[in-house]
């Protein structure tokens, strides 16, 4: 049996990017968080239906592992509010991501085990989804396909993690690459 993709990531849903960056530096020095402001992709399904949520991002690194910000900024059925309906004032966990090489095998293979596949998106050369894992984990689980952009976009944000002084601007303005 193939060894399973490690998780690389764990995301939460937080009513202020801003806020919560603030916190998590201040809180456990993780940082600096790029954001992807308003992220659109190329194809975007939730639940079976052409519909794409108005969605702000921002990633940064606790020494290997990535902390994901999310902020929804409309109504529109997502993952997060299936998880949240009211964002919670602090924010809360939402899921763990694992970046793959075979993404195709490894989506089969959650499909296989009946998880429901709850959003995919294709964005350039990335694709990426969303499984219904909550039952086994309380929480969605992300399959992330490894491309050499995506590898070298998180090598940079992981690098500036460890140049970061831990306190300077703990979140930066809108990056390209993701």
């Amino acid at each position: 049996m193939a060894p399973r993709p490690s998780v690389f990531q764990v995301a939460y849903y937080v009513p202020d990017l801003a806020e919560a960056a603030t916190r998590w530096a201040t809180t456990i020095g993780a940082g600096p968080f790029f954001v992807a402001a308003h992220h659109r992709a190329d194809r975007f399904t939730y639940r079976g239906t052409a519909v794409e949520a108005d969605v702000s991002y921002a990633f940064g690194y606790s020494g290997d592992l990535q902390i994901q910000l999310i902020e929804q900024h409309d109504d529109l059925p997502s993952i997060y509010r299936e998880l949240y309906p009211e964002v919670p004032p602090r924010g809360a966990f939402h899921h763990v991501a694992h970046l793959v090489d075979d993404y195709e095998g490894e989506r089969q293979r959650l499909l296989d085990q009946g998880f429901d596949l709850a959003c995919e998106l294709h964005a350039n050369d990335i694709v990426a989804c969303y499984f219904d894992t909550r039952d086994a984990t309380g929480a969605f689980t992300e399959l992330h396909s490894r491309t050499p952009r995506i590898v070298a976009t998180f090598g940079r944000w992981r690098q500036a993690h460890e140049e970061w002084d831990g306190v300077t601007q703990p979140l930066r303005g809108h990056v390209s690459g993701t």
